[in-house]
């Protein structure tokens, strides 16, 4: 594992993609504070950039470091969840301004993964993670259903967990500064 995540630094600090098995499903990846890679992935999914990506932190200290006021209710909603759990929050901060949605809010989920979250902590700064299919084309929930011009698109293909089969995309719920709670995805 120590040689997959020095090799997915190697691009991710050259600005490059990965291809990564994370906590829900396989993910596009790249550095979530270089803007020009985070264009990369919007291109490779053919997706417009007004629809926002999510982002991975490895702790709650990193969270906390891209986020202005990360609300209590946030911590209430990840240690009960029972499975992945993103949360979008307002106020972003020190990640790539084409990350953020155009309501100053941004998806961010604290990994569970173990390779995630030491590939995290190693690079330092938060990775985009969105699921590895072109915009409106079906979640791949195997490694063995992403398409080829998505495996021929990015910069390192992570070699773990290949045949494994992965979860479901994670729950998504909106979390506002003014006490609002909304669930857009269960």
């Amino acid at each position: 594992m120590t040689e997959e995540i020095q090799r997915c630094i190697e691009v991710l600090e050259k600005g490059g993609l990965i291809l990564y098995p994370t906590d829900t499903v396989w993910g596009l990846g790249c550095d979530a504070t270089n803007s020009e890679a985070v264009q990369k992935v919007y291109a490779l999914k053919q997706r417009e950039d007004s629809k926002a990506l999510i982002c991975l932190v490895a702790n709650d200290f990193m969270l906390e470091k891209h986020v202005e006021q990360v609300p209590e209710l946030a911590y209430d909603i990840m240690d009960l969840a029972t499975k992945p759990t993103t949360i979008i929050y307002d106020k972003p901060k020190g990640v790539a301004k084409n990350l953020i949605a155009s309501d100053n809010s941004l998806a961010i989920r604290v990994a569970s993964d173990k390779f995630c979250r030491y590939l995290i902590n190693k690079f330092k700064k938060p990775l985009v993670s969105t699921s590895a299919n072109k915009s409106g084309s079906p979640t791949p929930l195997t490694f063995h259903e992403i398409g080829a011009d998505i495996l021929k698109g990015v910069d390192y293909v992570v070699s773990l967990h290949q045949n494994d089969k992965n979860g479901q995309p994670s729950s998504i719920i909106k979390l506002g500064n003014d006490g609002a709670v909304k669930v857009i995805r269960e």
